[in-house]
C-alpha cells in the first residue's frame, strides 16, 4: 500500500458547504445518499412508487454491528470525515474534487451506511479520537481509513500516523488487516 504523506496541519477555516454532497450524479433522481442505502443493503430496498427514495432495507452497522431497517436511522458516513480530508489537504482541492470526494460511489470504502449513532460518536474525528466499539472492527476501519486517504492522497499528521501504524501492526500479527 502507498504511504501517505505526513503534514503538520494548518488549519484553514473549514466550510462543510465547500463540499457539495448528496447530489444526483448520474440524473436519475437518486442523490448519493439513496445510492449508498441501496447498495449497502443486505436486502432489495422498498423504493417510493417514483423508484427515488429507499423506504425500508436492512442494513449492518459495520462500526457497531446494530442491524437497522427504518433509512431514518442510518447516516451515510464519510469513513474519512470531510472536515479530516479537508485538514489533510482537501483545503487545496477543486471544486470539482471536492465534490467528487464528497460523492464517491466508485469505492464502497469512501462513503458508509451505518447508525445515526455511530456517525454522531465517531463525529469528524480521526483514528485517534474514535475507532468503533468493539476491538474486533478495529482493523477493518483502520485498512478502510487508510485506503480512502491514499486513494485521494490526503495527508496525515504525526500522531494519526504513529496510532493507524500501531493498530496495523497489531492487526497483521493477529491477520485481521483487511483493505
Amino acid at each position: 500500500m502507498r504511504q501517505t504523506e505526513l503534514f503538520s496541519p494548518v488549519i484553514e477555516p473549514y466550510d462543510r458547504t465547500l463540499y457539495q454532497h448528496w447530489i444526483d450524479a448520474d440524473g436519475d433522481c437518486r442523490d448519493t445518499r439513496q445510492e449508498v442505502l441501496i447498495r449497502d443493503s443486505r436486502v432489495t430496498p422498498q423504493m417510493t412508487v417514483d423508484g427515488c427514495q429507499v423506504l425500508s432495507g436492512r442494513w449492518i452497522d459495520p462500526y457497531s454491528g446494530r442491524t437497522l431497517t427504518d433509512p431514518r436511522d442510518v447516516d451515510i458516513d464519510h469513513l474519512v470525515p470531510l472536515a479530516e480530508a479537508h485538514r489533510s489537504g482537501a483545503d487545496g482541492w477543486s471544486t470539482e474534487r471536492r465534490r467528487a470526494f464528497a460523492n464517491d460511489l466508485s469505492s464502497p470504502l469512501t462513503l458508509v451506511a451505518v447508525s445515526a449513532r455511530s456517525n454522531r460518536a465517531k463525529a469528524d474525528g480521526d483514528p485517534l479520537s474514535w475507532l468503533p466499539g468493539d476491538p474486533r472492527r478495529w482493523c477493518a476501519y483502520t485498512g478502510a481509513w487508510l485506503s480512502v486517504k491514499a486513494r485521494w492522497t490526503l495527508d496525515q499528521d504525526m500522531p494519526e500516523r504513529l496510532w493507524t501504524d500501531a493498530v496495523v501492526w497489531t492487526c497483521q500479527k493477529m491477520r485481521r488487516l483487511v483493505l
